[in-house]
């Protein structure tokens, strides 16, 4: 159960669900690209998108698993346009091979998600990015992973999330490229996430069927600002609760989200 239900100027809150605040939208002939769209919240927002009349470009580390989620949302909803495609974001080759296999679709790309129209790029990040490190990212670090601190390296990542958005929206906008891109904190919700670390799992488990979201409503704010008009030119901005919000101030630092831009270029490109 959400206990937290104050609206926001939206019209909706925390409770609200990814049905409830795309109800009456009509988003035939857009293509989202959704990454771990095979299960959690990723997967809650490529049904709904699929019930909005969104082609839906599922990139999944796990095919298998990803036909299956494929399957689940044409059954209930006969129709959708669904593509399954491998993608390890860990591996650049693999993107590479993804971004060669979506070009041989043949399709726009309207709407990235890493869940005359606008395209959008939402990414998903977290209120976590708040518990990070006091420098915010750690480049020394980044290629030796045994020596981050799990939790804070996860808050760090989500940092990250909102950087890139920040920065990403600036270049576009200087390029004069009409794509918007903000970054949205979907809330704290009972997934998968944390199945490798057993009494974490196990804490969120027990206790979060009382303080956390559902998936259906964790995936509210990333289809809010995927589809709805009201965004349309708003980029560069922080989501939650389908509401616009407020970020750490390391967040807003243009200073580190144009270096964490440059160091993240140099790596995608050796």
């Amino acid at each position: 159960m959400w206990w937290f239900n104050r609206k926001g100027p939206s019209g909706f809150s925390g409770a609200s669900t990814a049905e409830e605040v795309t109800a009456g939208v009509d988003a035939r002939g857009l293509v989202a690209v959704i990454t771990g769209a095979s299960s959690g919240i990723g997967l809650e927002t490529a049904r709904v998108m699929a019930l909005r009349g969104v082609r839906v470009v599922m990139a999944v580390r796990n095919v298998a698993a990803g036909h299956r989620a494929s399957e689940a949302i044409r059954a209930e909803i006969p129709g959708a346009g669904i593509h399954v495609l491998e993608m390890d974001l860990s591996s650049m080759d693999s993107v590479r091979r993804f971004a060669t296999e979506f070009e041989a679709l043949n399709l726009p790309l309207n709407i990235l998600i890493e869940t005359g129209v606008e395209g959008r790029i939402i990414n998903v990040s977290s209120s976590a990015h708040f518990v990070t490190y006091p420098k915010g990212i750690c480049f020394d670090k980044v290629k030796e992973p045994s020596r981050f601190i799990s939790l804070i390296a996860y808050g760090q990542s989500k940092l990250a999330n909102i950087l890139h958005s920040t920065e990403l929206s600036r270049v576009l906008k200087e390029d004069g490229v009409n794509i918007s891109a903000n970054a949205v904190h979907p809330g704290v919700v009972t997934t998968n996430l944390f199945r490798h670390r057993t009494i974490i799992n196990a804490l969120v488990k027990s206790i979060g069927r009382f303080v956390h979201k559902t998936v259906e409503q964790g995936a509210a704010t990333t289809c809010y600002v995927a589809l709805h008009s009201q965004f349309t030119g708003i980029s560069g901005k922080y989501f939650s609760n389908c509401n616009l919000d407020t970020p750490s101030s390391q967040a807003s630092n243009a200073e580190l989200a144009n270096k964490l831009w440059e160091f993240s270029s140099k790596i995608v490109s050796s």
